[in-house]
C-alpha cells in the first residue's frame, strides 16, 4: 500500500480510468463477439452487427482504450469475413475432431 500522498492519489486516479475504460472494452468485445455469432449462424443481419462492431472499436481506440492498430486489425478481419460471407449459409466455426490412432 502506498504511503505517499501523489501515489495515492495516482492509484485513486489509475482507478476511475480502469472502471472507465473497461465499459469501452467491454462493449468492444460484446459487439465482436455478436458478430461471430451472426457469422456462424448465417444470419442476414449479420452486416449489421459487423458495422456495429465497427464502430465500438472505433470508439474504443478514439479514446484510447485499445489502440489504434489494434483495433484496425480486428476490423479488418471482420471485414475480410464479411466480405466472403454469403448470408443463409452458416460458415464452419465449428472444429471436427480428427480420430486419434493409437499406437501399440
Amino acid at each position: 500500500m502506498a504511503n505517499i500522498q501523489s501515489q495515492i492519489k495516482r492509484n485513486r486516479q489509475n482507478e476511475k480510468r480502469r472502471v472507465r475504460n473497461r465499459t469501452f472494452r467491454g462493449a468492444a468485445r460484446t459487439a465482436i463477439t455478436q458478430a461471430r455469432a451472426a457469422f456462424a449462424e448465417g444470419a442476414p443481419e449479420t452486416k449489421e452487427a459487423v458495422l456495429k462492431a465497427i464502430s465500438m472499436l472505433d470508439k474504443a481506440a478514439e479514446r484510447g482504450v485499445i489502440h489504434k492498430n489494434n483495433a484496425s486489425r480486428r476490423k479488418g478481419r471482420l471485414m475480410k469475413k464479411l466480405a466472403s460471407f454469403t448470408p443463409g449459409e452458416k460458415t464452419g466455426t465449428e472444429k471436427k475432431k480428427a480420430s486419434k490412432k493409437s499406437a501399440k
